[in-house]
């Protein structure tokens, strides 16, 4: 027989109700105000994007011809690779919130954004990405769109429930990638795995995020047929047949997952090494990985005779034009891309601001490609093979590895998604496995006896 507990024993908290939180009118007014936050976050998130894209041209196309040179030299990304870096030293030295979280790390998504942080975020991300990082934008979005739908919750109700603050922060996140990944779903489940979302609460988190994206993806596809801008989207245009799925290919994508495993953990364990080692001496050893990023994208343009903008930059304007364009590129060619973007990428995890899900997109893609050129597999299924395996091995959610490498296929993905599958598989246990474990820590010492634990 159970006794009752005593006045020292602690009582577990009572389980919440979703079905009772939906039911409240304060989850509604939660749901109206994810759906108002949705469009200026989004629009922003937009502009945010147009900028980058805007600076990219200058730098890279307006400002040689301006200068009087035919096209890009090759040496041309080393100059705006050490601007950067002296930037993206300064933000993070001097401005709240570090410029952001660190990408070698992984995304992380958990913690409720700081307002104070969102200027140091948007200016390391900028002097990043614009410049000719090896990065993405999808973790600056998140931070900043969590941010600024923070601010505003606070500045329009300041004893807002610390609750009510954390989902509607997540719903501003929602909105701010809504159409970065291709697809509002991709986003969604990149959220929901990458902050651990689960159990029957879930969906109560979920809905406002998601009424914010399908916001947040209606105002990106209006502002791009507006601005005729585009929509800045992930995107493929010209995707290839794919065959269907046979016993040799099923092989290939037991390879493609180990060797995807592998190489993700280099990159990772390689960047991780030398992000240690710039945080000592952060300015200028951030101005020498931007520098080593354009000496390598110079090396790859020498050999290839191939441009700059195949290293430079997250690949999310690449991957389509290096899909369509796959006859054009041999695979020893290939290889020495997904060689030297890998470690552009490396060492632009070590030191800048930005995400890691679009070059490891790029990365696999373009390993998949080069695997193509062997007998047994397609380019378009050895592509989406490559992309989901190594966008698990970078990121370690699976769900969203798998959506992000089908989804983009268009009609080609029923039919590669039971490679994809097992590529990914693969790539997450072989991941997990060799993912180096933290060191023990030592039991707790107890107290000596006295009157408080008498």
């Amino acid at each position: 027989m159970r006794m009752p507990a005593g006045p020292t024993e602690q009582q577990a908290p009572a389980p919440q109700d979703p079905i009772a939180i939906v039911r409240t009118r304060g989850y509604v007014t939660i749901l109206v105000l994810a759906a108002l936050l949705g469009v200026p976050i989004s629009a922003g998130a937009f502009g945010f994007l147009a900028l980058v894209s805007e600076l990219q041209s200058l730098v890279f196309t307006d400002l040689p011809k301006g200068l009087g040179f035919d096209g890009t030299p090759d040496w041309w990304a080393i100059p705006p690779l050490a601007v950067s870096g002296v930037l993206v030293a300064l933000a993070i030295r001097y401005l709240p919130g570090g410029g952001g979280h660190k990408p070698a790390e992984g995304l992380k998504t958990g913690d409720t954004p700081s307002v104070a942080a969102v200027p140091g975020v948007a200016l390391a991300a900028i002097a990043s990405l614009s410049l000719g990082v090896v990065l993405g934008p999808e973790a600056p979005l998140i931070a900043l769109g969590g941010g600024i739908a923070v601010g505003a919750i606070k500045l329009l109700k300041r004893d807002a429930p610390p609750t009510a603050v954390s989902v509607l922060g997540a719903a501003g996140s929602f909105a701010a990638i809504s159409e970065l990944l291709g697809s509002p779903l991709v986003g969604a489940f990149l959220l929901m795995e990458a902050s651990g979302l689960a159990g029957p609460m879930l969906g109560v988190v979920l809905v406002p995020g998601l009424l914010a994206a399908g916001i947040g993806s209606l105002i990106f596809t209006g502002l791009g047929h507006w601005t005729g801008l585009g929509t800045y989207s992930l995107t493929l245009h010209q995707v290839p047949h794919a065959d269907r799925p046979s016993l040799s290919e099923f092989g290939w994508a037991l390879l493609v997952g180990v060797i995807a495993a592998f190489l993700g953990e280099g990159i990772r364990r390689s960047a991780l090494r030398l992000q240690s080692e710039v945080e000592r001496r952060r300015l200028p050893l951030t101005v020498l990985m931007g520098v080593l990023v354009g000496v390598v994208a110079l090396v790859y343009a020498a050999i290839s005779d191939k441009p700059i903008s195949d290293v430079l930059y997250s690949g999310e304007n690449t991957i389509g034009p290096l899909l369509a364009d796959n006859s054009s590129y041999t695979a020893g060619v290939l290889v020495l891309l997904v060689v030297c973007k890998a470690l552009a990428y490396g060492l632009s995890l070590s030191a800048f601001r930005g995400g890691p899900v679009f070059p490891a997109v790029f990365v696999g893609g373009a390993g998949g490609m080069a695997l193509a050129h062997l007998p047994g597999v397609d380019t378009t299924t050895a592509f989406a093979m490559g992309v989901g395996a190594m966008s698990v091995a970078m990121l370690k959610l699976p769900m969203t590895s798998v959506l992000l490498a089908t989804l983009l296929l268009g009609t080609e993905s029923l039919t590669v998604m039971p490679l994809v599958i097992v590529a990914v598989v693969v790539s997450y246990v072989g991941t997990l496995r060799l993912a180096r474990r933290p060191a023990p820590q030592a039991p707790p010492t107890a107290p000596p006896p006295g009157p408080a634990t008498a």
